[in-house]
């Protein structure tokens, strides 16, 4: 299963961030512009993302910009997850991801992990970081 994003004109800018962020490529990239109803797309949205695909981790995360005339909701009820091998690298992701947006849970170690953070990015799409090393034992 993979996730799909659907931004309010800016998918570009956001799959060049979470290729960034998390040591990712843009596999796949095509403007309402470039597809075979470009030249019905108006002006406005010829260079917004029709779909692109980013490959990042061993996972893809596909996304688009809404087409002309869809309003745009914001995200509501999911987060996207990441695991990382160990602290450190939890606590990269987290930072990279978290810049410019809204920490909804401080990276720190829980019950069950021994890092795990919420946030929203700067495109108010939720995440979860989440080590997968266990909690040190008491």
């Amino acid at each position: 299963m993979e996730a799909y994003l659907t931004f309010n004109g800016n998918a570009a800018e956001a799959l060049a961030f979470y290729a960034k962020c998390l040591d990712g490529k843009i596999a796949f990239s095509m403007t309402f512009g470039e597809s075979p109803m470009g030249k019905e797309t108006p002006d406005s949205h010829k260079q917004k993302i029709m779909h692109a695909t980013l490959e990042a981790r061993g996972d893809k995360l596909m996304a688009s910009d809404l087409p002309p005339g869809y309003p745009f909701d914001g995200y509501k009820g999911f987060s996207l997850s990441v695991q990382a091998k160990d602290v450190p690298e939890g606590e990269k992701l987290f930072n990279a991801l978290s810049a410019g947006g809204k920490v909804t849970m401080p990276y720190a170690a829980t019950f069950w992990s021994s890092g795990f953070g919420m946030l929203e990015d700067k495109f108010g799409v939720p995440w979860m970081v989440n080590c997968e090393q266990p909690p040190a034992s008491s």
